[in-house]
């Protein structure tokens, strides 16, 4: 995928579900972006925890994915530590984001884990307060920004399409980072997870003074 260049950094990232549970993700799609540009991409299949582990016809017909190809793939229990050390501390992007920070939720919960705490940003959102267009959907969203021909419903593809969003709309609005692109759309930066409290330093209020001769 070509970009052009913007000094701006997230981590683009799309789920596909094997149903209506959004703890099903069954498959995770997640680009890095640096400056601007694409320099990392990772994709793959993830196994529903039970009792999300049952494949919707529905859904199957919008991506494709069938329970045999997540049969041996890890669980979500096993995998959220590497979707944590591919974003580190950037600030998620989905197209929709309720729909892929509520699978991080629901999946977490599903697993008995902590959820982990992360920013994010919602492109639709983004799209909405950059273009004039019939529809918002993903596949034209990106067209508008440049983006077409992928796969869509394809995680990483869509990953991929939702990132493009990003930096074509930074250069519509002409800025270069991600606060500026909030600023200008009034876009809402929401919050999954805890933050850890800060530990509480106990200070003694009637300190003795020890005189030095």
């Amino acid at each position: 995928m070509s970009i052009d260049s913007v000094p701006m950094d997230f981590t683009a990232i799309d789920f596909e579900t094997a149903n209506r549970s959004s703890a099903s993700a069954c498959s995770v799609g997640l680009v890095k972006v640096r400056d601007g540009r694409v320099v990392d991409r990772a994709s793959w299949f993830i196994r529903p925890p039970a009792p999300h582990d049952w494949f919707s016809e529905w859904n199957t017909r919008i991506h494709g994915i069938e329970a045999w190809q997540v049969a041996d793939a890890l669980l979500w229990c096993d995998q959220l530590d590497d979707l944590i050390a591919f974003a580190g501390d950037d600030v998620f992007v989905a197209h929709n984001a309720g729909f892929d920070m509520g699978v991080i939720k629901a999946a977490c919960v599903a697993s008995g884990l902590d959820t982990p705490a992360y920013s994010y940003l919602c492109s639709l959102q983004i799209a909405r307060r950059t273009y004039t267009l019939d529809s918002y959907k993903l596949p034209v969203a990106a067209m508008a920004a440049g983006y077409e021909g992928f796969r869509h419903h394809d995680a990483l593809a869509d990953s991929e399409a939702c990132a493009a969003i990003m930096v074509h709309a930074a250069k519509r609005h002409d800025v270069d980072d991600l606060a500026g692109l909030i600023d200008a759309t009034k876009a809402k930066l929401g919050r999954i997870g805890v933050v850890p409290a800060a530990p509480v330093i106990a200070v003694d209020a009637n300190p003795v003074v020890v005189a030095v001769a």
